[in-house]
């Protein structure tokens, strides 16, 4: 699939606000700091469509990216955070569980894990709830272009073994710098437009 036209973000803090659209949505989530932004700009070939910062937790609204008029890209805040407040964070994850929970144009979530690290329990928690809500999701393990070829394969059986995913769940090593597995991803999302 080739990133032919990009529109918005629309900018969401409440349900009232998202898109009143029954075009397929495609979720990124992931802890704060995990490169996430730096992915969606990879993703859609663009330089700064997602803001990217040094400091972590910049995004705290749902977004939704409009793509070749035929599906929304839809980036969430990042959790575990830990300089904002208690009560921001139970914002930000009550804001996120309800979209994941109500919004029936979502057909995947991408969690994204920092490929170099343990994941965290948070993350083993998003994926827990995502099998809660039984919603199908992919793990990408950003970062890829730090970690050797040769190294990926124990590193990935690591976050599999931590998060306990299940077998049929892809775990794509991904490089927003090299754009490393970005056709992989862009022809898994056509899959489930088509």
């Amino acid at each position: 699939m080739k990133i032919k036209t990009v529109e918005g973000p629309i900018i969401t803090g409440k349900a009232s606000q998202y898109p009143k659209a029954s075009q397929p949505e495609f979720m990124f989530a992931g802890r704060s700091n995990v490169g996430k932004s730096s992915l969606i700009n990879s993703l859609l070939h663009r330089r700064n469509i997602a803001y990217t910062s040094g400091k972590p937790g910049k995004t705290q609204t749902i977004n939704f990216y409009w793509i070749n008029e035929s599906f929304y890209l839809v980036d969430v805040p990042g959790y575990g955070y830990a300089k904002i407040s208690k009560a921001k964070r139970e914002a930000f994850g009550e804001m996120i569980e309800h979209y994941m929970h109500e919004r029936e144009t979502l057909r995947h979530v991408f969690l994204l894990v920092d490929l170099r690290h343990t994941p965290t329990e948070d993350d083993a928690l998003m994926v827990d709830y995502l099998e809660h809500l039984n919603r199908p999701y992919t793990i990408l393990a950003t970062k890829a272009d730090k970690i050797s070829k040769n190294k990926r394969i124990k590193h990935i059986k690591h976050i599999r073994q931590t998060l306990d995913l299940p077998e049929d769940v892809f775990v794509y090593p991904y490089s927003s710098q090299t754009h490393e597995s970005r056709d992989a991803v862009l022809a898994f999302m056509e899959s489930f437009i088509k």
